[in-house]
């Protein structure tokens, strides 16, 4: 069966920083382009940031462009969403996603609807 699991979520302060991860059972995450999304409280599910499968490239939403950044670890088989200078509108869950990528060097995108493989999502609260 093939999984993702997301982790890493919780409550930080306005400014806070935290590391969300995104472990993958059941497939090499290698061969996969990975997408992280989030789910605001009365709001439409949104793309945040997306690596390419070889990691060479990657893809921002302008909101959060300078605060995250996105990785993989493909020795572990996990991927990684670093977030920095945490703000209160950044809260809601985060999603991670995978789509299997024949092109390592192809740039990732933000539709949603390419991916097919889902986490269950970790919530990311930012307040004081």
């Amino acid at each position: 069966q093939l999984q993702l699991m997301e982790s890493g979520g919780g409550l930080v302060q306005p400014g806070g920083s935290l590391r969300l991860s995104c472990a993958a059972s059941g497939f090499t995450l290698n061969y996969y382009e990975i997408g992280w999304f989030r789910q605001a409280p009365g709001k439409e599910r949104e793309g945040v940031s997306c690596i390419s499968r070889g990691g060479g490239r990657t893809n921002y939403q302008d909101s959060v462009k300078g605060r995250f950044t996105i990785s993989r670890d493909n020795a572990k088989n996990t991927a990684y969403l670093q977030m920095n200078s945490l703000k209160p509108d950044d809260t809601a869950v985060y999603y991670c996603a995978a789509i299997f990528s024949p092109n390592p060097t192809v740039v990732c995108g933000l539709d949603q609807k390419r991916y097919r493989i889902w986490g269950q999502g970790t919530q990311v609260t930012v307040s004081s």
